[in-house]
């Protein structure tokens, strides 16, 4: 039905490719997606993958910050009572208000599209690991109290593996948001990166390229979700009677 509808609005808009000439395009755009013909002409695959990187790169400075942040905050009450203004405040900015201040502060343009990545990512980390941390069940905490177990023990015997889907979730949500703001900063910093390529095929005037981009960013989107939500899924228990 979207192809019918797509198939429709073309025929009466002729600035639109049909989705006969995207396909057709999409064939031969990716009959070699890793050529290179210069820094600024480069083949999808290759603006796939730097994007890719930056992602991975934001994403896991995030995490390393974010998830220990988490727990901190779920454990311990002074945490919370320092942190929780801070990201109530800070949390709603959206992303790409930050990338003026990395540009200023790194001169750059790759190191500040990390730090857009990073600053998004961390937020939906750190809240739903201390939302996990909270909700562990008061009895797991006693019977630590009783046998005396070190923070240590506690962290790794009864925190983390309650807290895991939780952080999960945090951490799906948080890669869905990272890779939309990088095709967004990519498009105002420029470079090599997805986010560029589609900025770069709507100056040429090329429509049927940038189609092909939002489908395949789609795909890309889509695939790291599921993903995460396989892991999601595997270390997720259901709580059982007596």
């Amino acid at each position: 039905m979207l192809v019918l509808i797509w198939a429709i609005i073309a025929e009466k808009n002729t600035s639109l490719p049909s989705p006969w000439v995207t396909l057709l395009e999409a064939i031969k755009l990716f009959s070699d997606p890793f050529y290179q013909n210069g820094p600024n002409d480069q083949g999808i695959g290759w603006n796939i993958y730097a994007s890719l990187k930056r992602v991975a790169v934001g994403f896991g400075l995030a995490a390393v910050i974010g998830i220990p942040l988490g727990f901190m905050i779920g454990r311990f009450s002074f945490m919370a009572g320092m942190f929780n203004p801070i990201i109530s405040l800070l949390k709603p900015v959206s992303p790409l208000a930050w990338l003026p201040i990395g540009l200023l502060v790194f001169k750059a343009a790759h190191p500040a599209a990390i730090w857009s990545i990073f600053i998004c990512s961390i937020w939906p980390m750190v809240i739903n690991t201390a939302i996990g941390v909270q909700r562990v069940p008061q009895d797991y905490m006693n019977v630590a109290r009783v046998l005396n177990l070190s923070e240590w023990k506690i962290l790794t015997r009864i925190l983390l593996p309650s807290v895991l889907p939780y952080m999960l979730t945090g951490v799906r949500l948080a890669i869905g948001t990272a890779w939309l703001v990088i095709v967004a900063a990519e498009m105002l910093t420029g470079g090599v990166g997805i986010g560029f390529w589609v900025w770069d095929e709507w100056n040429n005037l090329n429509v049927p390229h940038i189609i092909i981009a939002i489908v395949v960013i789609g795909l890309v989107g889509l695939l790291l979700e599921q993903a995460l939500v396989a892991m999601a899924r595997a270390v997720t228990y259901e709580e059982t009677g007596a």
